[in-house]
């Protein structure tokens, strides 16, 4: 029945903007910091203005949509258009490659965004474009699809906005007070890496733009302590996107960096993507077998590190071991490094040390640091709670454990123990990673 419905819906618009969607969605796959949460958008209700339409509740915005690859998102993530001034050499868009060329107008963006949101298809739009005239010409273009949402159909689902690099301020402003996110990609960590791929482009044009977004949150936050209706900007916070594989930059590199971004008060997630061999005729790019997606995965899990586990850059990545391990995750790898922070005890030592812990998760550190409070936590406890206890068993003592630890048995007898099985190896060379680690 809803294949029916869907199929019905697709029928009814024009082939040429069918085709146009099949370009432009195809498009923007490669952009993956499109994540929908952090806002709160609700229908006003009682009030004397008409109802919307939409709501994002609770800072989740939808999902069960799946792309033909088979990845499930969450939203409509499409482009405005894929002609492009530039000719980056990593982008499947760049001037100079021979692909299908297509552009939206204003209106039909608009009309396609509320059609898929009125058959439930969809519960928010993931907004991209290339960049054609220039900056401000294609910034104004995304400006007017947001404005139009939201005044116009009252639309109040997620948006999620990319910025263009070397938007104006004025139009940066503007968008975001429509938008619930707004994100401008870094791509490569290093700028002379980026003049090399991409001679057109610099850090300045990308960080402008994020200092623009920066100082409209902060002001609307203080104009907000005032006035309790004064209208939000970027509610959601900014993101940004870097290529992984593309230069011969380090973890290093590209973790001091995410650090710093995150040093900044709006900076929600930093996203990683394993570069995707799109321009192979390039001579300037590697030509791998296939995507690094364990080393997207490690950089994942090292960037969880850093905004929940309380560990620097320097304790993740340093100047003697500049990559992260891809055999093992870097909370373990770290722990092999530092035999002497070892064993901790589970029933005295503090909670900043139990959650450097290979095992233990936030969640589960929270729980032993509560539990202890009223009698002794046993291995028997730990497990019900979740810690991992075959790699915690070699870190801790709580008084039973008879298992030697990492100073009685080596680093190097603990890794070998700890490492992945044969199966397990095969698993992530399909590309079949799983992001959660403890």
């Amino acid at each position: 029945m809803l294949l029916r419905r869907i199929k019905h819906f697709f029928f009814t618009m024009t082939e040429q903007t069918l085709e146009k969607l099949r370009i432009l969605t195809e498009s923007a796959k490669y952009d993956v910091s499109c994540s929908s949460s952090g806002t709160v958008r609700s229908n006003r209700k009682n009030s004397g203005e008409a109802c919307g339409v939409g709501n994002t509740v609770g800072g989740i915005g939808i999902c069960h949509s799946f792309a033909e690859d088979g990845r499930c998102i969450s939203l409509l993530k499409i482009m405005l258009t894929n002609h492009c001034i530039y000719d980056c050499a990593y982008c499947i868009n760049r001037r100079t490659n021979d692909i299908r060329r297509a552009t939206l107008s204003v209106t039909e963006l608009v009309e396609l965004t509320m059609e898929f949101y009125r058959r439930n298809y969809i519960e928010g739009l993931f907004l991209s474009s290339g960049v054609v005239r220039n900056p401000d010409y294609t910034m104004e273009r995304l400006v007017r699809v947001v404005k139009d949402l939201r005044t116009v159909h009252r639309f109040n689902g997620y948006i999620h906005l990319k910025s263009i690099p070397g938007a104006s301020r004025e139009l940066v402003n503007e968008a975001g007070l429509y938008a619930d996110r707004m994100s401008i990609n870094i791509e490569i960590p290093n700028e002379q890496s980026l003049k090399f791929l991409a001679p057109e482009k610099d850090f300045q044009s990308v960080y402008q733009p994020m200092k623009f977004i920066q100082q409209g949150v902060l002001e609307s936050q203080e104009e907000r302590k005032k006035h309790r209706h004064a209208p939000r900007f970027v509610p959601a916070g900014q993101s940004t996107q870097m290529i992984v594989g593309a230069t011969s930059d380090t973890d290093r590199d590209i973790l001091r960096l995410s650090s710093a971004l995150y040093g900044r008060p709006t900076m929600r997630r930093v996203y990683y993507s394993g570069y995707i061999p799109v321009n192979t005729y390039d001579n300037r790019l590697p030509v791998p077998q296939q995507p690094p997606l364990v080393r997207e995965n490690r950089l994942y899990q090292a960037d969880w590190l850093m905004r929940f586990y309380h560990f620097n850059v320097e304790e993740i990545v340093n100047e003697a071991t500049p990559n992260l391990d891809l055999e093992i995750d870097p909370k373990l790898a770290w722990a092999l490094r530092h035999p002497e922070a070892f064993p901790v005890d589970i029933n005295r030592d503090d909670y900043e040390r139990i959650l450097r812990v290979p095992g233990i998760g936030v969640k589960s550190a929270t729980l032993i640091v509560h539990s202890r409070r009223f009698g002794r936590v046993t291995s028997y406890h730990l497990k019900k709670m979740g810690v991992v206890m075959k790699k915690a068993q070699y870190f801790i003592t709580c008084g039973e454990l008879e298992v030697r630890g990492i100073n009685e048995l080596h680093p190097t007898t603990v890794r070998n123990l700890l490492l992945p099985s044969p199966k397990s190896k095969q698993k992530k060379d399909d590309g079949q990673l799983e992001l959660k680690f403890e």
